[in-house]
């Protein structure tokens, strides 16, 4: 059956468009695909009408090719290696829907091989993506950003890709197209939000993305995002928020010299806290992006611990315990960042959250989470004596004696006792 519809496609060009849809049906199947590459000339007949001159076979045999390039066998990949110099040099084809498909089959073969990976790249891969930034089309570029997520998701990405990509000035462009996104496209902001969340991740070119000025651009984002967003009308924006987040959070994570100072906007507290209400139902993992953002925000920077105070925004924060064991983890984490700052920080703690909801966590809460409440416990303590009077007052005894026969937490929970008592 797959040798007949080869021998379909290499009929007269009357009957080849038809043929050739057949056989793009059929490619559809995970055997036949590996059946037709290990038919001696199956690819290369597929390539010679690729090449055509007629545009509706050309098309067809475009869609032959991506249907092979779905497959997870890497040998189907290799046998499609003949085709990647076409398809570079047809990224400027005549059509936009040519012009995707090129891309998509490009993004689905680097996926698989690194073989067609170590051939792209001299062939010159990154800077055809590069030409094609520049292109006014939404599709064309939403395709371009999938390519470029595939080949920065390599495990060769931080040593053979990423440097070519920051040489071709690619960043710049995924920067401006991430933050414009809610205007011009958010498919294509997706994909580019996602391609500078795996360059953050490679830890090699996260000095060049600061020079751009990335995180009060993401921080902006994030602002616009907030302004825009609304209960049951957000679908779609957790898609673009969830790679931000993670971008700006890393990246804030990575400065080693105050990179929090380069966006000290209180504003982004508040729409960091607008995104979750909006959200967090229906998407409830932007509940840990966003903590873990906020936790950066304020490991280093009293900035933004005192207008998390000042903003009164500590109740929707401690609203958040219960919510997982990671997000109980981070809230508690982060009320230690703003304790850290000091006995003021502690005073404005104790009067405003209260002892209730650690006395719950004591109750409660996981091992891990159990220590960074007694750590809280501790600089509570240490900076403001009255917190621990409260602590008493409210049967804080009994609850951190419960854990005494803990051997990891023992030696912690007698010492918060004798401070206490």
């Amino acid at each position: 059956q797959v040798l007949e519809l080869l021998r379909g496609v290499q009929r007269g060009s009357g009957d080849r468009r038809t043929s050739l849809c057949r056989l793009r049906w059929a490619l559809q199947d995970k055997e036949v695909q590996q059946k037709f590459v290990r038919l001696d000339g199956g690819v290369r007949v597929l390539i010679g009408l690729f090449t055509s001159s007629l545009a509706d076979v050309q098309m067809e045999a475009a869609r032959c090719l991506h249907e092979l390039s779905h497959s997870s066998d890497p040998a189907v990949a290799e046998a499609c290696l003949p085709v990647t110099p076409y398809l570079l040099t047809y990224l400027s084809g005549h059509s936009i829907e040519f012009t995707e498909l090129c891309l998509y089959t490009l993004g689905n073969l680097v996926v698989e091989s690194e073989a067609v990976r170590k051939q792209l790249l001299p062939q010159g891969i990154i800077p055809a993506l590069a030409s094609c930034i520049q292109s006014p089309h939404e599709a064309v570029l939403e395709g371009l950003g999938y390519v470029l997520s595939q080949l920065l998701q390599a495990k060769e990405a931080p040593t053979e890709i990423v440097p070519l990509v920051l040489d071709s000035g690619l960043p710049q462009h995924m920067l401006r197209l991430v933050c414009s996104g809610l205007k011009s496209g958010i498919g294509a902001a997706v994909e580019f939000a996602w391609c500078l969340h795996y360059i953050v991740c490679s830890h090699t070119a996260n000095v060049a993305l600061l020079a751009l000025g990335a995180v009060p651009a993401l921080a902006s984002l994030l602002l616009d995002v907030a302004s825009e967003i609304s209960p049951g009308a957000a679908e779609g924006l957790e898609l673009l928020v969830c790679p931000v987040l993670r971008c700006l959070s890393n990246l804030l994570a990575e400065e080693t010299e105050g990179c929090g100072a380069r966006v000290q906007d209180e504003r982004l507290l508040v729409a960091l806290f607008v995104i979750l209400q909006c959200l967090f139902q229906e998407h409830p993992f932007i509940v840990q992006e966003s903590l873990w953002l906020l936790n950066n925000l304020t490991a280093d920077e009293p900035f933004f611990c005192s207008a998390l105070l000042t903003l009164d925004l500590l109740p929707a924060l401690l609203q958040l315990l219960p919510h997982s064991q990671t997000a109980s983890l981070l809230v508690l984490t982060i009320l230690c960042n703003i304790a850290e700052k000091g006995p003021a920080y502690c005073e404005a703690l104790r009067r405003r959250a209260g002892l209730s909801p650690l006395l719950g966590m004591l109750t409660l809460a996981s091992t891990d989470a159990l220590g960074q409440c007694l750590e809280l416990l501790h600089l509570l303590f240490l900076h403001c004596p009255e917190a621990a009077v409260d602590f008493v007052r409210q049967g804080g005894r009994q609850a951190l004696e419960r854990h005494q026969g803990s051997a990891e937490l023992a030696e912690r929970v007698q010492a918060l006792l004798h401070v206490a008592l």
